[in-house]
């Protein structure tokens, strides 16, 4: 399939960009700077944190309902501060390495693929978590990078050899409108497929009269 073959109605926010509709070798991507990026992972903490508060004072509520030694509500403490870091990996992890973008980064309408526009994968979007850790350690340094970059790469970008570009996509009311369309060309197929009644049957016309009657 071609770039040209692909029609903004046919793509859903969150579709994966097959790798022959992206630019080759990157050519004409349109990379994201530091400011939309940040906004971005301000979203996805936002919602990590969210998620990590519900669960949090549901464990809290049935721990004050069990009588539990101190010693053992400190074991659970940290079993719950490496769940939580193992689930913010995760979640950037899965998204990246499925659709190249977060909950934050559909919202932006930016996306994280390799240099040459693919799809990053699962060990790649792990790397790049680690770049994350290591290029927000000294002050943040490593992030400063996409201020020079002339890809805007950060730290984790370079360490990953991964680029974030603009992935805009049609909006609300054009999917919906696409959705509409697609099922309202569906229910029609059938009906343009079958004959006509009698259309063909050998009684019809005057043939078919014709030679019962000479009977």
């Amino acid at each position: 399939m071609s770039a040209a073959a692909v029609a903004p109605g046919d793509v859903m926010p969150g579709d994966v960009i097959p790798g022959d509709v992206m630019p080759a070798g990157g050519q004409g991507m349109t990379y994201v700077g530091l400011a939309t990026r940040v906004v971005s992972f301000t979203v996805d903490a936002a919602l990590i944190t969210v998620v990590d508060v519900v669960i949090g004072v549901a464990a809290a509520l049935i721990l004050s309902l069990l009588h539990i030694p101190h010693g053992l509500r400190t074991i659970l403490a940290v079993i719950g501060a490496a769940a939580f870091l193992l689930g913010s990996i995760a979640y950037f992890v899965v998204f990246w390495s499925a659709t190249g973008q977060t909950p934050g980064a559909r919202v932006l309408q930016i996306r994280v693929v390799t240099a040459d526009g693919e799809r990053i994968k699962p060990r790649r979007a792990v790397i790049r978590c680690a770049g994350v850790v290591l290029a927000a350690l000294p002050l943040f340094a490593g992030f400063a990078l996409i201020l020079f970059d002339s890809r805007r790469r950060g730290l984790q970008d370079r360490i990953a050899h991964t680029v974030v570009v603009d992935a805009p996509g049609p909006s609300i009311a054009d999917v919906s409108r696409a959705k509409r369309r697609a099922i309202r060309d569906a229910s029609r197929e059938p009906e343009a497929g079958l004959p006509r009644p009698g259309a063909d049957s050998p009684l019809s016309g005057d043939d078919g009269v014709g030679r019962f009657s000479d009977g």
